[in-house]
């Protein structure tokens, strides 16, 4: 792609590549209308980004909690009694009240869209590793479709910088043309 190219979407056929536009063919203001979609996209995607590593970062410290909460602890409470352990549940995440395990032999496993399931502790932490792993697959392409946007923003900005530069030259031709000479003053007026 030259930097006078940018690729734009085809809708109504989402097999086919992007077709090339030649940015200098645009008008400024449909310039600025395509920057200003590239850098919502880009703020959207960036959210998208964020929310996926807090979802991954909430699945690895459910991995932790069973792992460390009940695996290690269950095989101590072997000899306490398995209901006998104080632990604090979680009623928000920054409030926690107090009770006890009534079993550590299964646990509940949050599944999405309020469902839970009965697993195994390892059944559990088999879930969570295989989500942890699905979303950084997934924050691995969002990355990359970041990267491009973030690459064709800035080939449009060049595309406007090219195009100011162009207006700006011509009228400083013009003036000069005109036998007007132009001034630092001038200069910086144009530049405005």
């Amino acid at each position: 792609m030259t930097s006078k190219d940018a690729p734009t979407q085809q809708q109504s056929q989402p097999n086919k590549k992007p077709l090339a536009v030649n940015l200098s063919t645009l008008p400024i203001p449909q310039l600025t209308s395509i920057k200003n979609q590239l850098t919502q996209e880009l703020q959207h995607l960036t959210t998208s980004f964020t929310q996926l590593r807090t979802a991954q970062a909430k699945f690895r410290d459910c991995i932790k909690s069973v792992r460390d909460g009940i695996e290690k602890g269950g095989a101590n409470k072997a000899e306490e009694g398995a209901s006998s352990k104080p632990i604090l549940v979680p009623l928000t995440p920054s409030l926690y009240v107090p009770g006890t395990l009534a079993s550590t032999e299964t646990v509940l496993v949050d599944i999405g869209t309020g469902f839970y399931v009965e697993k195994t502790p390892p059944a559990a932490r088999q879930f969570y590793t295989a989500k942890v792993e699905e979303l950084g697959k997934n924050l691995k392409d969002l990355e990359t479709i970041v990267q491009g946007k973030q690459g064709n923003l800035t080939v449009v900005e060049d595309g406007m910088c090219g195009h100011l530069l162009y207006l700006r030259k011509g009228v400083v031709r013009e003036l000069t043309e005109a036998g007007n000479s132009v001034t630092a003053e001038d200069d910086q007026r144009i530049d405005e």
